[in-house]
């Protein structure tokens, strides 16, 4: 069962440091992005989450991500 859900918001890290954003779908089967697919489970849900100061959508496993309060 997945852990987060769309609207809330996290944070993780990328190559430019702590990003915070807003999750904008939950997977929890396999997917295709940016050309790829993507391994998503019920056990193992994976993320898609909207930078909060950039258009960047960005997918992330459940471990890589921290909550934030709203």
């Amino acid at each position: 069962m997945a852990k987060y859900s769309k609207g809330d918001r996290v944070s993780w890290n990328s190559e430019a440091g702590r990003v915070s954003g807003r999750i904008v779908k939950v997977h929890e089967a396999d997917f295709d992005y940016k050309g790829h697919r993507r391994r998503a489970s019920k056990q193992e849900p994976q993320y898609e989450i909207e930078s909060d100061k950039t258009d960047h959508v960005a997918a992330h496993k459940e471990d890589a991500l921290t909550k934030l309060d709203k």
